[in-house]
């Protein structure tokens, strides 16, 4: 079976010129679903690790599903005002102004291993600013793995400290 199958071109979406890959084709097959979670877990099988740390949305179905098949802990990074305890919070910058991503004060543990799971890597901010969230926190990156990487976008320039892989490239 071939993943790409099951990704969805969107153009012009959210903006045009972008190509937008969508996963909701993969995630209503069972058997694609199944084996993109499985891939995942394998290109991560030798990281050592205590949490999955994801952002939402798409990240959350993910990063916990891989959390739950390899029995670790799973920890959301979410936007402002949607944890309901105290947070710990991070800005960075889009090619469109500027977000905001919050985690819980008590998620991680001076020390802890994690590795950041998201469905689509693209210019690499998202898990730039989430490796910045976690290590702010005490944490260590063990690792980030994502189901698609968009190469030609260049993620991995703002990643080049990070341990990357991805199933499917572009």
């Amino acid at each position: 079976m071939e993943l790409k199958n099951f990704i969805r071109d969107i153009p012009d979406f959210p903006a045009k010129g972008i190509i937008f890959r969508d996963v909701t084709p993969l995630l209503k097959n069972p058997a694609a679903f199944q084996m993109a979670i499985d891939e995942m877990t394998k290109i991560v099988q030798d990281v050592k690790f205590d949490l999955i740390v994801s952002p939402e949305a798409r990240g959350f179905i993910f990063g916990a599903t891989l959390a739950y098949k390899l029995a670790k802990g799973f920890v959301p990074v979410r936007k402002p005002g949607k944890l309901p305890y105290k947070t710990v919070s991070i800005e960075y910058s889009l090619e469109y102004g500027t977000a905001q991503l919050h985690m819980h004060s008590d998620a991680l543990q001076k020390g802890q291993r994690v590795i950041i799971v998201d469905d689509v890597l693209a210019t690499g901010g998202t898990a730039a600013a989430i490796a910045n969230l976690v290590k702010s926190m005490g944490g260590e990156v063990a690792g980030m793995c994502f189901l698609i990487e968009l190469s030609y976008l260049s993620p991995r320039e703002k990643l080049k400290d990070y341990d990357v892989r991805s199933v499917l490239i572009y």
